[in-house]
């Protein structure tokens, strides 16, 4: 059995199956509604019902108030239908923004390649004649092993490659982290859904490009330069990259290459715990301390794409906006896990992060 679902303001209206969430439903209709964790903790994906009858699932009575039911709103990523319906959705349509719905896929591990002591490259080759379809700085949920809570990661190759690279960093005491450094082999197969996330490039703006990355969060921003640079954009590109020392600024060979093949890319690494007798001549401290010396605290006219730990995150965006770039320009990338998710704040310097 199936219903019928209409998403204002879009006036766009999809097939629902019967216990389908109206998130899942509207993934795969190629339909974005912002959401964050998928577990019915953050409130992300609030919408107001307008007609019809929902249940409301395993919504945190924290994330969706008694009150907030009664006015007819519900979290999208646990609600599922009970009649044809219709839904108002916080959509702001983006001309950059591809509608690439949500597919399912299974994948054989390829390669396995030591990218630091505490980042794996993982590449996976599509069992399919269908291709995952992404759009730069988008990520994938990946199901490893018995786990029924799949784990999200970032695609960090470009949509040109043959394989789908993931960057995965060893989070000590981590269960799923654990079992791909220490267990996962060539050639075994995992299921993954994508593509998922509302992280790109605006390309329709001619504005130049800040990226800054810390730790494995520098996947997202590798897939969209190499994106962009294989367009052929000419427009000013620099990526801050920072690590705690310099076995662990993964891809430094490659960024330095395309920063000399490539006149308006611009490549500046920074090392925050380098020992002081080491032979690294570079930069030191953070990411955020860098781009205010290099910017001269004056980042008027750029658009920022921001991806790491929440605390370089929050920073990074301090020292942007105290350097006059404000929220409209600049973006981060954001899920979060069922773990994550119960403890999720938002950036006290942001309205919509």
């Amino acid at each position: 059995m199936s219903y019928q679902l209409t998403i204002e303001p879009l006036g766009q209206t999809i097939d629902v199956e019967e216990g389908q969430t109206l998130l899942d439903a509207c993934l795969r209709g190629g339909v974005w509604l912002p959401h964050a964790c998928g577990h019915g903790l953050c409130g992300t994906c609030k919408v107001q019902t307008l007609d019809g009858e929902i249940e409301h699932g395993e919504a945190s009575p924290f994330a969706l108030m008694d009150f907030e039911r009664d006015e007819g709103k519900c979290l999208a990523c646990c609600a599922t239908m009970m009649s044809d319906m219709t839904i108002e959705a916080d959509i702001e349509p983006d001309p950059d923004a591809q509608c690439l719905p949500l597919m399912d896929f299974t994948a054989s591990v390829s390669r396995i390649e030591d990218l630091t002591p505490t980042i794996k490259g993982v590449f996976l080759a599509i069992d399919s004649a269908e291709p995952l379809r992404f759009q730069p700085g988008q990520y994938v949920n990946l199901w490893i092993g018995d786990e029924p809570t799949p784990r999200a990661f970032s695609i960090a190759s470009a949509p040109s490659a043959s394989e789908i690279e993931l960057n995965i960093r060893h989070v000590p005491g981590g269960k799923v982290t654990s079992y791909i450094h220490e267990q996962l082999a060539v050639g075994e197969k995992i299921r993954l859904s994508g593509p998922l996330g509302r992280f790109f490039v605006r390309k329709s703006d001619p504005r130049p490009l800040l990226f800054m990355a810390g730790g494995s969060g520098l996947s997202s921003p590798r897939s969209m330069i190499l994106d962009l640079l294989e367009s052929g954009d000419t427009r000013p590109i620099t990526l801050i990259q920072g690590a705690r020392s310099g076995d662990e600024l993964y891809y430094r060979a490659e960024f330095e290459s395309l920063a000399e093949h490539h006149a308006n890319f611009h490549y500046l690494p920074v090392l925050s715990g380098e020992a002081d007798d080491s032979v690294w001549g570079g930069e030191r401290g953070y990411v955020h301390e860098l781009a205010a010396r290099h910017y001269n605290h004056d980042f008027r006219g750029w658009r920022a794409y921001l991806c790491g730990p929440p605390p370089m995150i929050e920073a990074c965006i301090a020292t942007l906006m105290q350097g006059r770039l404000f929220e409209k320009d600049i973006f981060t990338e954001k899920f979060l896990s069922a773990a994550d998710a119960g403890q999720a704040t938002r950036s006290p310097l942001f309205r919509s992060l």
